[in-house]
């Protein structure tokens, strides 16, 4: 007997098919049946979206949930030669409704009341259904919004921190650099007050110089003469 699971990303939400065996000469009838209906894959796939409209169908709402449904055209193809799996393909895609609607209630029952935001089954090309689905306890973004708001004051807050200190290094720089400047400007001061006053003393010393060399020269000349005339 062959089976199928819906296998379920969220614990508890796990069903299982068993679709009926054929014997050889209903198997050959059902596929002559089938051929003469469906010439194609692509036309057995309208066939099936025409009972199961979420079928290859893109997102589709189910309970709310938007949910995607995806069966392989290599199944398919397989389906459309074998009843066994036809009955199969169409017995899970005929319980995925029910499925979704239990992975919802389930995800009701969790921590923090959260609610399924998606849910995915895809049946690939062995048949294996694969099952995926979300949820959230913030379904209207509050949570979010605050976590962002939260994370945007706190990058705020670090920016002016980083800001402020950038500051307060700029003012220590620019007073240890008026401290240096006036140092430097006190002791220019200072050199010039010292220049000028060597140069004062230099002058009034080259004059006390020029006037006892004068006085000198001139006793020199009066004495001459008076020796001269005597």
């Amino acid at each position: 007997m062959a089976a199928m699971e819906i296998n379920s990303g969220l614990r508890g939400s796990c069903t299982s098919y068993h679709a009926k065996c054929y014997t050889n000469s209903e198997r050959k009838l059902y596929a002559e049946k089938e051929r003469a209906g469906f010439s194609s894959v692509n036309s057995y796939s309208k066939y099936l979206q025409g009972k199961y409209s979420y079928m290859n169908t893109g997102t589709t709402s189910m309970q709310g949930i938007p949910t995607t449904v995806s069966v392989s055209g290599m199944f398919l193809q397989k389906c459309m030669n074998d009843p066994e799996k036809a009955k199969y393909l169409e017995e899970n895609l005929a319980a995925i409704p029910d499925c979704v609607k239990s992975l919802a209630n389930f995800t009701k029952t969790m921590a923090g009341s959260p609610v399924c935001t998606y849910a995915t089954y895809i049946i690939g090309d062995d048949g294996n259904i694969t099952c995926m689905g979300g949820c959230t306890n913030d379904p209207d973004g509050k949570i979010a919004r605050e976590n962002a708001e939260r994370r945007a004051k706190e990058k705020r807050d670090k920016q002016e921190k980083i800001r402020e200190k950038r500051a307060d290094e700029r003012a220590r720089r620019n007073k240890t650099e008026e401290k240096n400047a006036a140092k430097q400007r006190a002791e220019t001061e200072a050199w010039e007050i010292g220049r000028t006053e060597i140069i004062n003393v230099t002058e009034k010393r080259l004059k006390i110089m020029q006037n006892e060399y004068l006085y000198d020269t001139g006793n020199s000349v009066s004495g001459g003469r008076f020796n001269a005339y005597g």
